[in-house]
């Protein structure tokens, strides 16, 4: 379980354990034993080996290995079971990214900044003999974001303390003082080696298939190879209960049991449409446009319009709960609420935020910080056309969404890592929805993953291995 406490304010969450709870556990046969085995034998799909060549035209060829079904008599060869758990170390966040001490000589700084800015404006004016202008301390926007922190300070704050304090008796979070004066190591993340964004701009160039003959790629098949048509232009499935092993161009990649992904930009999801099937529950982590993203070169954005072409209203099924993840900026707000749900018939039925804290407690961010906030949003809707028709035919109870809820968690090191929200939506929701995630970066079980980063944080090297024998 992700949730470890559930108060009337929101949700404690344990990323970690989410994550570890997932059974990623790879079976293997005992390689001397099994090399004795016919040929012949049933094989499970473990990996998808892609050469790793300048020419993107080399073929992609899965390689079977052996398993023993329960009534082969084979002798003693032996399964070993692989686990794999995700690198605690990438959620160690012990001290908060700003300490209040630094956040007041930042804002000291700032403030020195401004004032020398504010002197090249005048003397700028002065030399070009243009009238001067009175100085404006902030911009709508920053205006707008103090207005919007000023109305949501007081329950963030409260809701909080909350549930931060039910983590500290329990004994999830753990005091500053509670903790050892040790120097951590420092964390080392894995080479981008294998550059999933750019593949997908790659594969745009190669041969599509005929779109009636696109189909769901199952994992399970026997004895079968595929190319890179059939990677970037079908949804790919783990159907199995065990993990499996993808290999793209030389990374290895963990597919965890009863997932399925499309690798792919927003200009090829047709084969998410061609699946013919709608969608309970759809998450949305657009990658917005902002400063720092430009400065940084990150990743990619879209611009709104971009964003209102992804075709939710054809994934949705009725009363489809729509989630998408929104900064602080009140320009996105604004933009979510006022223009981008009407267009795809959702209407607006509650916000929550998600608060970022410390191990031992503390806002990631001092909470009034001008710079960065400890929390970002979610606005949440539900597809209203498809919903009504649906409640007239059919004896449809549906939960109430309350507002302003809370989800705190320590966040992960690696950038946009979000919290899992199967748990905290599961009652908003029917049983056995079906569940859909956008711009995904990692993989879950039970859920459909689209992006073009989808693999992203299922890297081998974010998983350290475990060996038992079976």
């Amino acid at each position: 379980m992700s949730v470890v406490h559930e108060l009337s304010p929101g949700w404690l969450l344990d990323h970690l354990a989410f994550i570890n709870k997932i059974s990623y556990e790879l079976h293997q046969h005992h390689e001397p034993c099994c090399s004795k085995s016919r040929p012949t034998s049933s094989v499970h799909l473990d990996s998808l080996h892609m050469d790793s060549v300048s020419s993107f035209g080399a073929s992609a060829t899965f390689v079977p290995s052996t398993s023993k079904p329960e009534n082969d008599d084979r002798g003693n060869c032996e399964m070993f079971i692989q686990k794999y758990v995700f690198r605690s170390e990438l959620f160690d966040i012990s001290k908060p990214y700003i300490t209040s001490a630094n956040h007041k000589e930042c804002q000291e700084s700032k403030e020195k900044e401004d004032l020398v800015n504010d002197v090249k404006k005048e003397i700028f004016i002065s030399i070009n003999g243009k009238k001067r202008k009175r100085c404006v301390a902030f911009n709508q926007g920053e205006l707008d974001a103090m207005e919007y922190h000023r109305k949501i300070r007081g329950l963030i704050l409260d809701g909080s303390s909350q549930l931060i304090q039910e983590g500290l008796t329990s004994g999830f979070l753990h005091s500053c003082s509670e903790k050892l004066n040790k120097c951590s190591e420092p964390i080392t993340l894995p080479l981008d080696t294998c550059n999933l964004s750019e593949l997908c701009e790659m594969a745009k160039h190669l041969p599509f298939l005929n779109e009636t003959e696109l189909q769901t790629l199952q994992l399970m098949e026997d004895d079968t190879s595929v190319t890179e048509q059939d990677l970037f232009s079908r949804i790919v499935e783990n159907t199995s209960s065990f993990t499996k092993i993808i290999t793209l161009m030389g990374q290895k990649y963990l597919l965890p049991p009863k997932s399925s992904f499309l690798l792919s930009d927003i200009s090829c999801m047709h084969p998410l449409l061609n699946c013919k099937k709608t969608y309970d529950v759809i998450v949305i982590d657009p990658p917005w446009q902002n400063k720092s993203v430009k400065r940084s070169n990150r990743y990619s954005y879209l611009s709104p319009l971009q964003i209102k072409q992804i075709p939710v209203p054809k994934l949705a099924a009725p009363s489809c709960l729509v989630v998408t993840w929104v900064t602080n900026r009140q320009k996105h707000l604004r933009f979510v609420k006022e223009e981008l749900y009407p267009s795809w018939s959702v209407e607006v039925v509650a916000e929550w935020h998600w608060v970022k804290i410390t191990s031992s407690g503390e806002f990631v961010f001092p909470l009034d910080s001008p710079h960065k906030k400890p929390y970002e949003g979610l606005i949440l809707g539900r597809v209203r056309e498809k919903a009504a028709l649906l409640l007239r035919n059919a004896d449809v109870k549906e939960l109430p969404i309350p507002d302003h809820k809370l989800i705190v968690s320590v966040p992960c090191t690696l950038h946009s890592h979000k919290p899992p929200l199967a748990e905290v939506l599961k009652d908003y929701i029917k049983p056995e929805g079906e569940c859909l995630e956008l711009f995904a970066r990692n993989l879950q079980p039970g859920w459909t993953s689209w992006g073009n980063e989808v693999l992203k944080f299922q890297h081998m090297d974010y998983f350290v291995a475990l060996k038992s024998k079976s």
